[in-house]
């Protein structure tokens, strides 16, 4: 399978902004850099939903906006179809559309088939391609029934459809989505994460970047992602892979007949929930020290417990950041 966006060692440091007042206080102490991204490497798939997962800060709006053209790296390259964005953004931005979660460049006053007219032609297309384009991207969105009224009377939702549509008018391979539901309501969400996968994704064959600090949304949107903290890449690859060894505990869920207490011991900590049926079901932290979870079942049984199922669990991406080392400050993008 080809490649569709590709870094390697990508670097952005930023200086930070020094006022008048830290000037004239302090003239010849120099602005301390902050570092976005440090070393970053990773390939993307084509026709792939590939997740860039973190905390607030930790570099993904960076690293979108150094493949949109928007930044330039401070050291490494990246590509975007084989096209180096250092050295022909032009083609770059042909080939990539970028949504963000806090649309301020629409035309407020206008209504969003004005909006998708006037981006059209900005692209090159002619008046009546463009008009033809905005017509078929607002009937994709479902927006047929709203097309013709001001953006400003959008719904958060609305406006953000409107955005993918913008991005979609010069059919470009690739799609850039920061934060994409952020601002929108569960509903909403749900349904924004379904055309992403479902339309753009399986049905016209987008590569889709999601960058986004919501868990659930990247399990259940992409098939590979990297996670990242303070610039840097921490674990990366499918959830299954990332979730995998990682330190601490194995976590169970059994359910147990006749449980009259549940045991004790440092190696496990123990969720119980009494069922109607006299089945208790018991959520299993154990540790991995090799004996730990066998121990723990021959205690239920010692206590007159019957085990009726007893299934592992396997960790979510929230244990993943849990494990992250605590942020000391500084963070950018």
């Amino acid at each position: 399978m080809s490649v569709a966006i590709l870094a390697e060692n990508l670097t952005k440091v930023y200086v930070k902004r020094r006022s008048l007042r830290e000037v004239a206080l302090r003239p010849f102490r120099r602005a301390e850099p902050v570092t976005a991204l440090s070393g970053l490497s990773l390939e993307t798939r084509t026709g792939e939903i590939f997740g860039l997962l973190g905390p607030n800060g930790a570099g993904k709006t960076t690293f979108l906006k150094i493949l949109t053209g928007l930044v330039l790296p401070t050291s490494g390259r990246a590509l975007v179809i084989g096209v180096d964005v250092a050295q022909d953004d032009r083609a770059v931005k042909r080939s990539i559309g970028f949504v963000t979660s806090d649309e301020r460049s629409f035309y407020w006053r206008l209504s969003g088939r004005e909006n998708l007219d006037f981006f059209a032609r900005l692209y090159g297309l002619d008046a009546a391609s463009a008009r033809r384009v905005s017509a078929d991207l607002l009937r994709e969105m479902d927006m047929e029934s709203v097309a013709d009224r001001s953006f400003m009377s959008y719904s958060t939702g609305m406006k953000q459809r409107l955005a993918i549509a913008r991005a979609l008018l010069h059919d470009p391979p690739v799609l850039c989505l920061d934060e994409p539901t952020r601002s929108l309501d569960p509903i909403a969400a749900k349904h924004l994460r379904r055309f992403v996968v479902d339309r753009l994704n399986r049905q016209r064959g987008k590569t889709v970047l999601l960058a986004t600090h919501n868990l659930p949304e990247a399990e259940e949107m992409c098939s590979r992602l990297v996670v990242l903290d303070r610039g840097r890449i921490v674990r990366q690859g499918s959830v299954a892979a990332i979730t995998a060894g990682l330190p601490g505990r194995d976590h169970y869920v059994l359910s147990v007949r006749g449980l009259e207490a549940p045991p004790s011991d440092p190696r496990w900590r123990l969720e119980v929930e009494r069922q109607d049926d006299g089945i208790a079901r018991l959520a299993a932290e154990v540790e991995r020290d090799g004996r730990a979870f066998s121990d723990l079942l021959r205690a239920i049984l010692d206590s007159r417990g019957t085990i009726v199922s007893c299934a592992r669990r396997e960790p979510s991406l929230q244990e993943v950041f849990d494990l992250m080392e605590p942020d000391p400050g500084g963070r950018i993008g």
